[in-house]
């Protein structure tokens, strides 16, 4: 035996000397072994997780379009007792594990862009447009406006005598643009016409159209803020909308199951827009916004044409 003494050096040998670097690579090759598990088991993690967030994106999304599907079966049926009606209320429906809430209303209780006169356009900007608390625009503001809404689809260079927006206002005002003198082909071009924000915008495009035809809407499925620019009291006329009838019809319709349902849409005027929301038990919900016309047009076999199309989903 060897012992060793303070101030004697320590004889390693080859063979010892080699034994310790093997035990060091080793131990390094465990470090990154463990390092590239680890890796590998982070990723399937996170792949997995995005697998199940698709999944569920996918199944909200779905539940969703068939929300905005069986609307359009039941605002066609004939019995008052399943039939939804497209004057914005909200129904509620149990598709699979999704919660689905539907408002449908017909375009014609909306206020055409393309159509309405100075004045109900200026009675819908002056009460819709208000404030926050609830206070009415001011009444010579809204006349301009709905004077630039008017000067945005004519033709001719002539401002509207409450003011609007021709194109040397449109130039005064740094925007690269002029009047379009032409009709609006959706809603959301209001957002280009001279002094509309998006503050504004969002507060109107609810009750908006460029679909219904019509000079004024039908009050039948017109919203609060419709009938009140139509000269009309719209919260009674809502209200009195929502109230049972005599067969307690009007509030909690029987929803039936989708099996027990045979019909096509045909109720109102047949372009409706639908806002239909999914959500699923764990949270997550997808949002579809349309506008649909029944019937395929030029597709022939399709139940209906798609004139708009927004959907998103969102976790909550």
């Amino acid at each position: 035996m060897t012992t060793l003494r303070p101030g004697n050096p320590v004889r390693v040998t080859a063979q010892g000397a080699a034994r310790g670097t093997a035990l060091i690579l080793v131990l390094w090759l465990i470090v990154l072994l463990t390092s590239v598990i680890g890796a590998f088991a982070l990723m399937a993690r996170i792949e997995s997780l995005q697998g199940k967030v698709l999944v569920r994106g996918l199944v909200a999304s779905g539940a969703a379009r068939a929300g905005m599907e069986y609307s359009l079966t039941r605002v066609g049926l004939s019995d008052p007792r399943l039939k939804w009606r497209p004057d914005g209320r909200a129904y509620r429906w149990r598709y699979g594990d999704a919660d689905v809430e539907v408002q449908m209303t017909d375009e014609s209780g909306k206020v055409d862009l393309n159509q309405a006169d100075a004045q109900l356009l200026a009675m819908l900007i002056q009460g819709a447009g208000g404030g926050e608390d609830g206070s009415r625009m001011d009444q010579t503001q809204a006349a301009r406006l709905a004077g630039a809404i008017i000067d945005w689809r004519d033709s001719d260079p002539l401002t509207q005598p409450s003011g609007g927006g021709e194109d040397a206002d449109y130039a005064a005002a740094g925007l690269p643009y002029g009047a379009k003198d032409a009709e609006f082909e959706s809603v959301a071009e209001l957002e280009q016409v001279i002094g509309f924000t998006p503050r504004l915008y969002a507060r109107l495009e609810p009750y908006l159209t460029v679909y219904s035809g019509r000079d004024r809407p039908d009050a039948t499925y017109a919203a609060g803020p419709v009938l009140d620019a139509m000269g009309l009291s719209g919260d009674e006329l809502v209200a009195q909308r929502q109230r049972p009838d005599a067969n307690g019809l009007a509030q909690g319709v029987p929803q039936g199951l989708p099996q027990d349902i045979a019909g096509v849409a045909g109720g109102g005027t047949g372009t409706y827009s639908i806002d239909s929301r999914a959500r699923l038990a764990d949270g997550r919900e997808s949002v579809l916004r349309v506008v649909v016309r029944v019937g395929g047009g030029a597709l022939p076999g399709m139940a209906y044409t798609p004139l708009r199309w927004e959907e998103g989903a969102s976790p909550r």
